[in-house]
């Protein structure tokens, strides 16, 4: 059986393995800014001109859109559509919840643990403007320049011109939201089966 190929953006350190895809269904191609991490590719996920139109099967991009500025938001979501197939193509989105974290900031728990991660603990600071140790140390390309909430980020998605959508919100750590974005018309239960097999 051939492989599906799907386009893992903003990859870090992480593989296949920390990703809601399976080996024995996917081949993955990794995609990160930072040549340190060993990606297949190195660029911007704003542009992804080492990418042929339409070639991917999916994408997946964890917790990278909240390193865009605002304006850079449209063009990489647009570019993530661009990558994918027409015809069964779909994305994985997840970042940050922002309205879930402010209302931790609003109870006076800005440097307060929110969560405990592989590198340490996660304050609401670090989840708004970028892990401060990382961009302490000079990766300044790991700081946050937006954030989303559920409606925000489905409105980006629409804009984006991805068909059908579908989105949750976690309300246990790391407190993010998925999203699914398909190049392609689903029905209820297609779309659901998708959220059910790819989302936490």
């Amino acid at each position: 059986m051939t492989k599906k190929i799907f386009l893992h953006v903003g990859c870090g350190y992480s593989n296949i393995n920390n990703t809601p895809f399976q080996e024995s269904e996917w081949n993955e191609i990794r995609l990160d800014i930072d040549p340190k991490k060993n990606p297949d590719i190195i660029g911007s996920i704003v542009h992804m001109n080492n990418i042929k139109n339409h070639s991917i099967d999916a994408l997946y991009s964890s917790h990278n859109i909240e390193h865009l500025y605002p304006h850079e938001v449209e063009p990489a979501l647009r570019e993530f559509k661009r990558v994918l197939n027409p015809s069964t193509g779909f994305a994985i989105i997840t970042c940050p919840d922002i309205k879930r974290i402010c209302g931790m900031v609003s109870k006076g728990r800005l440097h307060e643990s929110a969560y405990e991660s592989v590198i340490g603990p996660i304050t609401p600071f670090d989840i708004l403007y970028g892990n401060s140790k990382s961009i302490q140390k000079g990766n300044l390309h790991m700081a946050h320049h937006c954030g989303f909430t559920e409606e925000s980020l489905a409105s980006e998605l629409t804009k984006s011109h991805f068909t059908d959508i579908a989105i949750m919100t976690r309300s246990v750590p790391p407190f993010d939201i998925w999203s699914i974005g398909t190049c392609y018309n689903t029905s209820k239960e297609e779309l659901k089966d998708l959220a059910d097999k790819y989302f936490p």
